[in-house]
């Protein structure tokens, strides 16, 4: 599909919302990871396990993955975006707290709606747009404006690596989403599109893990419950959602999909409420309906005239 919607038909909201809590929920569940599998090597298997799960989809479905359709450049670089971006977080976190990570890689909308002009013209965004990006984003720093204050804890004088690191991640994941709609990646399916990140990916990752010296649990000292985490990770989260992320953002403008993220770290402090029992305060409450009026605002259809003169409404497709 070449032509996108211009506005976002109730599915679209639906699904996106669904990710998003799951994209939260999955910040507690990889945390509480974290104490049997180190970092790398959690997001490097759930990559190769979900690039299995798709392949044999793609095999159930009758999706070819054939790599000579031209579109293995663009799927090169969309893994290592990928790959690089989660190398990045995960090492910034060694040196800066999660509350000013999670502020810097939630630059990455602005990222993407900067940069889309460049690599598909028509998806300009307009001032309303740009007001809502601004203002989505307010209400994230609102919201996680509490862990941003203080001097740096003992062990935390490198705090600037990790918010540089947390910046460029921003900056990665969001040239990752511009590779995915500016090369021939944009006429690949979905399933072969998610294919490319997670194969890719996965080997880098578990590569960058063994070069970090992190160590490698054996299977049989992993108890049930980080096998259930990692079962979540992999086929929920890298396989269902994944999948359904890349087909938005073929189906919708770029801009107005990842405006969406925005409520991922809302979604994720609602979940450390209700299973790590942190405080839900008045300052949460606010964030988020600041940041669904900035949302409402990305999300609006820009208006368009026919040759008639007349304006236009969002077309169907």
């Amino acid at each position: 599909m070449t032509d996108r919607r211009l506005k976002l038909d109730s599915l679209a909201l639906f699904t996106l919302l669904g990710c998003c809590a799951l994209w939260g929920l999955n910040h507690v569940i990889t945390k509480a990871t974290l104490a049997e599998i180190p970092p790398l090597l959690q997001a490097g298997l759930r990559s190769v396990g979900a690039a299995v799960l798709v392949a044999l989809w793609a095999r159930a479905q009758g999706i070819s993955l054939n790599l000579r359709n031209g579109t293995l450049p663009g799927g090169l670089l969309a893994g290592a975006t990928f790959a690089a971006e989660f190398a990045c977080i995960y090492w910034g976190l060694q040196y800066t707290e999660a509350s000013r990570m999670i502020i810097f890689i939630y630059l990455a909308p602005f990222v993407v709606a900067l940069g889309m002009p460049l690599v598909v013209r028509s998806e300009r965004p307009s001032a309303a747009q740009l007001a809502g990006l601004a203002v989505a984003f307010s209400g994230v720093a609102w919201a996680f404006a509490e862990g941003l204050t203080g001097n740096p804890a003992p062990g935390q004088e490198k705090r600037w690596l990790g918010d540089a690191l947390g910046v460029l991640a921003a900056v990665l994941w969001g040239a990752n989403t511009l590779v995915l709609r500016g090369s021939r990646l944009a006429t690949a399916t979905p399933v072969q599109a998610l294919f490319y990140q997670l194969a890719i990916s996965g080997p880098l990752l578990l590569a960058g893990s063994w070069l970090m010296g992190e160590a490698w649990p054996a299977p049989w000292q992993l108890s049930g419950q980080a096998w259930a985490m990692m079962g979540f990770q992999t086929v929920v989260v890298s396989f269902i959602s994944y999948l359904l992320w890349f087909w938005l953002l073929q189906r919708h403008q770029a801009t107005q999909v990842t405006a969406f993220t925005l409520l991922t770290p809302l979604f994720g402090m609602l979940a450390g409420v209700a299973l790590l029992h942190e405080p839900l305060t008045l300052r949460l409450a606010v964030a988020c309906g600041t940041v669904a009026l900035g949302i409402a605002l990305v999300s609006r259809a820009p208006a368009r005239v026919s040759p008639a003169g007349r304006t236009a409404g969002a077309r169907r497709t």
